[in-house]
């Protein structure tokens, strides 16, 4: 898995080398700042919300007028550890849901970066576009992206829950962002399944023998969300990059 996850960060730096050599930068940039605006103003949203969520829960409990009493800083410390904790699982539910909804609005760009990178990868510089191909594209990948928006909220919602617990809760952040780079690296990389055919079960069987390939690119993905720059290429910088780390895994396999 490490080698495939290696593999998936240098398909990024090989992404970017691409998208410069074949001049795909309005393909970047102008889905990029769309998906900038919208994750700036639904995560400010989104951090207010899970405060709100936080203080009321301490409060219909009764916790907050109990650690007052008993006026304990080591137990203090762990309530604003544990809330801190809580905060974190929550903001990346709540980002999960947002990257599907966007993944299912940009899938006609997203759909049409990965084909035009493996028609590129084969030889065909000019690009022969198929509308046939690139709708069956976007319903794959919606249908995809909201298939693993169910069974991520599912795994998102057992973790929620395991934060609550002390100690043990507190490697429940880590458990959600790797839950969470697997299931969106799954989202990319299914572009190519479809096009060589595979099914939707076939192309979970795939992506689940190559974990790295999916956990690594969704690692780089939340990497680069941390920066203004990162935002706006993220999202289709990760699609190219998935398309050139299969290229690469198949290559390998070939030799």
């Amino acid at each position: 898995m490490l080698k495939e996850i290696i593999i998936a960060f240098q398909a990024y730096f090989r992404a970017h080398r691409f998208i410069k050599e074949h001049n795909l930068w309005s393909w970047i940039l102008i889905p990029g700042i769309i998906y900038t605006l919208l994750f700036l103003f639904s995560m400010n949203y989104f951090g207010s919300t899970c405060n709100e969520f936080i203080a009321m829960l301490s409060l219909k409990t009764g916790l907050k007028n109990w650690l007052d009493k008993i006026d304990s800083g080591f137990l203090g410390f762990l309530f604003t550890l544990g809330s801190l904790i809580l905060w974190l699982v929550m903001m990346l539910f709540y980002f999960s849901l947002f990257k599907y909804v966007f993944l299912i609005i940009g899938s006609p760009i997203f759909a049409f970066l990965s084909e035009k990178t493996e028609a590129i990868l084969d030889g065909d510089d000019y690009y022969t576009f198929s509308f046939i191909q690139l709708a069956q594209d976007i319903f794959r990948g919606s249908r995809v992206a909201t298939r693993n928006a169910l069974w991520q909220t599912v795994y998102m919602l057992c973790i929620l829950i395991v934060s609550i617990i002390p100690v043990i809760g507190w490697l429940t952040p880590v458990m959600a962002v790797l839950v969470e780079c697997y299931y969106f690296g799954f989202s990319m990389l299914d572009y190519n399944m479809e096009r060589n055919k595979k099914t939707t079960s076939e192309s979970a069987t795939f992506i689940g023998q190559h974990k790295g390939l999916a956990i690594g690119n969704g690692i780089v993905f939340y990497i680069l969300n941390l920066t203004l720059i990162g935002c706006i290429i993220a999202p289709a910088y990760s699609v190219v990059a998935a398309t050139l780390s299969i290229a690469k895994v198949k290559e390998e396999s070939a030799q």
